[in-house]
């Protein structure tokens, strides 16, 4: 079982390492799962990027760059995230929203 804080390399380049603006956070674990490295190959061909590994090489991140904001994480966000100081996966969800239905209707506030 992985509990409590835990290692996450961040690949350069992708969603998460622009939301974090680090190579190497430290966020927050409780659970039983990882993802099978066996299938890493079979799919980042078919479009998942993988974006985070633990220090033993565990899937941390994923993300499907075709989509306009698709991010997973094996980690709880919630965890450490405050009203006062939001997590970047949180912040960064709510401002794609926001330019997301922007785009959608140009010209009109965004309140």
């Amino acid at each position: 079982m992985r509990l409590g804080a835990q290692e996450a390399r961040l690949v350069p380049g992708s969603l998460v390492h622009a939301l974090y603006g680090k190579d190497v956070i430290y966020e927050r674990h409780r659970h039983r799962y990882e993802f099978n490295n066996h299938y890493l190959d079979e799919l980042s061909d078919a479009g998942l990027t993988f974006s985070g590994f633990s220090a033993d090489g565990l899937v941390e991140f994923i993300e499907l760059r075709s989509h306009p904001w698709f991010v997973a994480s094996q980690f709880h966000p919630e965890f450490t995230s405050t009203p006062r100081d939001g997590h970047p996966l949180f912040a960064g969800f709510v401002r794609a929203a926001r330019e997301y239905r922007a785009a959608l209707r140009p010209g009109r506030a965004t309140a």
